[in-house]
């Protein structure tokens, strides 16, 4: 009888162990949508080319979400944003606040090589209603575009920012 209720033991910690180990709630396909953002980086302005700053994407809590960390050539501004795919409304959602205190959600998803997120209608200082959409766009060289726009009646009334993510080259300690 011992020697029966053990082996009943160990065979129901080996299935507990076993269904721990491959519980993967977020090892969708799209889960994965936005993993090209993944990355250290360093930030250039496409238009001259100048430092924008540096950010690091990494894959966070048991890759059910994206976290960004993002510090500017501007001394002093940082930000950070979740990114995460809420399956209840099937839409990639961002969630980004930065050191000033502002605060920017978007929901959108994938198109191609491209994540194009946007925002809830917000109402601006001059009382016109916009909306900023951002689109990340997975380069063929391995670099990401950020193309932030701000649109008004349908149309791009400015662009608040558009830079080039490269990835930080790792050096091997000899």
């Amino acid at each position: 009888m011992r020697k029966t209720f053990f082996i009943l033991i160990v065979l129901i910690q080996v299935k507990l162990f076993a269904q721990v180990a491959n519980n993967c709630n977020c090892c969708t396909q799209n889960h994965s949508a936005f993993d090209f953002w993944v990355g250290e980086w360093n930030v250039i302005n496409s238009i001259n080319g100048t430092p924008a700053g540096t950010s690091v994407i990494e894959k966070v809590e048991d890759g059910c979400a994206i976290r960004e960390y993002w510090t500017s050539e501007q001394a002093g501004y940082t930000g950070t944003s979740l990114n995460f795919f809420n399956t209840t409304t099937g839409q990639w959602e961002q969630l980004w606040i930065d050191n000033a205190g502002a605060v920017l959600k978007l929901k959108g998803g994938r198109t191609g090589n491209r994540m194009i997120l946007i925002s809830n209608p917000i109402k601006g200082a001059d009382g016109k209603t916009y909306i900023n959409q951002i689109t990340w766009t997975n380069n063929t060289n391995g670099s990401v575009r950020q193309l932030w726009e701000v649109l008004r009646d349908g149309q791009v009334s400015s662009v608040a920012f558009d830079g080039i993510y490269t990835k930080v080259e790792k050096t091997k300690n000899r």
